[in-house]
């Protein structure tokens, strides 16, 4: 029996057209609600660019699973070390990279002008965050970093980085982050906390950044506007954001 759903943001509870949550998700949530199923975040985002939405959730697994908590309480705090964070930012700066970094409630970047940052911006509809140069940027406890940059990079700074990981989701940048942090690693604090297994829980994604969870969970769901690379991980593929694809999966497998 599922006692538990964990949802990523961008193009699974919000579309990456209207950038709301949709009316059959929100019935969906009311369903689940009414079963007395468990709702949870399971995102890149950190909560400082979670938007309001008018669906609940009972905690959150943010920033691929190195942030997270319940209500007050915190589960698992899991930032990149210190060192390779240093790293990386003078590397950017070497480079000439833009580059943003998440620490536990702010968020910075090196640079408002590069159309790569703005282009993600207008994405995911979010402001940009505050500009802060490289260097002042070094020696703050860090989260994720949103590595501007193409794929080619990935192996120079995963070698350069051995303590990281890049959950790549989009191929002009990728996240960065402790390589002992994913979705599932922080799904699976947040089950430890409520006593609930694995087996009984469903997860709903459709990015590089979510294969972890879909195949950690008891059900993973990859939305029909997923690449082929995140369905083959899935148990099961459902329809688009935009066809309401967690209401479609949700009422398939007869779970609501």
């Amino acid at each position: 029996m599922i006692k538990a759903a964990f949802f990523d943001i961008d193009g699974t509870l919000l579309s990456f057209t209207t950038h709301k949550v949709s009316q059959g998700t929100i019935r969906a949530f009311d369903a689940l609600h009414k079963k007395g199923i468990h709702t949870f975040i399971s995102s890149g985002r950190p909560m400082v660019l979670i938007p309001q939405m008018p669906v609940s959730f009972d905690g959150y697994a943010t920033m691929n699973g190195g942030y997270c908590f319940v209500g007050d309480k915190v589960l698992l705090r899991s930032p990149i070390p210190q060192e390779e964070t240093d790293r990386w930012l003078q590397y950017a700066d070497k480079e000439n990279l833009c580059t943003m970094i998440f620490t536990e409630h702010e968020m910075f970047v090196n640079t408002h002008s590069n159309p790569v940052a703005n282009s993600i911006r207008d994405q995911l509809e979010f402001q940009m965050p505050p500009l802060l140069p490289t260097k002042q940027m070094i020696g703050r406890e860090t989260y994720q970093i949103i590595a501007i940059m193409p794929a080619d990079r990935d192996k120079t700074v995963t070698d350069m980085l051995p303590h990281c990981r890049l959950p790549r989701w989009h191929p002009q940048f990728s996240d960065l982050v402790n390589a002992n942090n994913s979705k599932a690693s922080g799904i699976e604090s947040i089950l430890r906390h409520f006593g609930i297994k694995k087996e009984e829980c469903i997860a709903f994604g459709d990015g590089g950044n979510d294969i972890e969870m879909l195949e950690y969970c008891g059900i993973g769901v990859a939305m029909g506007n997923a690449d082929d690379s995140v369905k083959a991980h899935a148990d099961y593929v459902t329809t688009s954001v935009d066809k309401e694809g967690i209401e479609h999966a949700l009422l398939s497998l007869h779970i609501i």
